[in-house]
């Protein structure tokens, strides 16, 4: 048996962990050489985006308002035509507007309007109430009545279909009103918001030179309801009938509204 050196086993063991230590130290220089270069991209890689939005949030802007029109001569005419009936019972009310209506609408073929341009509004039966000499109120009889709008594509035949509507209803027939519009609405819509856009700049621009600075880009737009005007509806009146009723047709307007945002720079 060899007999062991004393001072062999804590030889041995101190090579041991010197080896130990020196691996540590490399491989904690590895570790730590990866990871420098993440830990000083983090504070460049947020401060660019912070500086953008810092300095969006104090960007100066101009909030106005701009508002366009565009007129057009019309191309419909929409014409609300009715017949009204009054008899001693609901029934009899009933059957003497409907023979009405059928002269109505007879009268609107014959004039060439097509059936999708006759549209019933309303269709009603209410009792006639009449006052008796001691206060009380009595019913009478009955009224019974049907109310049409109808398109007329050729609105130089308008008076003449009115007119033709009142030949053939008589004294049941009613005249509630007739307005006159565009078919299709996209290009004169289209125009109005052109000058209400140009408006709005022009606005935007003035306030940008009065405050000394220049007119930047445009932050937000936003469009509002386009109203066209129309005229109220004439009360309703017998249709007397005639040759043809004179009408003025004269031009149908759009509006626009937008409100924007630019940057005062």
């Amino acid at each position: 048996m060899t007999p062991r050196h004393p001072g062999s086993q804590p030889a041995r063991t101190s090579v041991r962990t010197g080896r130990a230590l020196a691996v540590g130290a490399v491989l904690g220089g590895l570790l730590l050489g990866a990871a420098a270069p993440a830990v000083a991209a983090v504070p460049g890689s947020a401060a660019g985006p912070a500086r953008t939005a810092a300095a969006r949030a104090a960007a100066t802007t101009v909030t106005v308002s701009g508002s366009g029109r565009a007129s057009a001569a019309p191309d419909l005419a929409v014409v609300s035509v009715g017949v009204e009936a009054t008899r001693p019972t609901a029934k009899e009310a009933m059957a003497a507007q409907s023979e009405a209506a059928k002269a109505l609408l007879a009268a609107l073929r014959a004039q060439g309007i097509a059936d999708r341009d006759v549209r019933t509004e309303s269709l009603s039966l209410s009792p006639v109430y009449t006052q008796t000499p001691e206060g009380e109120s009595k019913v009478t009889g009955y009224q019974a009545g049907q109310s049409f709008s109808v398109k007329v594509r050729d609105i130089d035949k308008a008076g003449q279909v009115i007119g033709a509507v009142g030949d053939a209803t008589g004294d049941a027939g009613r005249v509630n009103g007739v307005s006159f519009d565009v078919s299709d609405p996209t290009a004169l819509r289209a125009k109005a918001r052109e000058a209400a856009f140009r408006d709005a700049r022009d606005k935007a621009a003035q306030h940008a030179a009065l405050s000394g600075r220049r007119l930047g880009r445009l932050v937000s737009l936003t469009e509002g309801d386009s109203v066209r005007p129309t005229p109220g509806a004439l009360p309703s009146a017998p249709a007397d009938g005639g040759d043809s009723v004179p009408l003025a047709p004269g031009e149908i307007e759009e509006h626009v509204s937008v409100t924007a945002v630019y940057e005062l720079v």
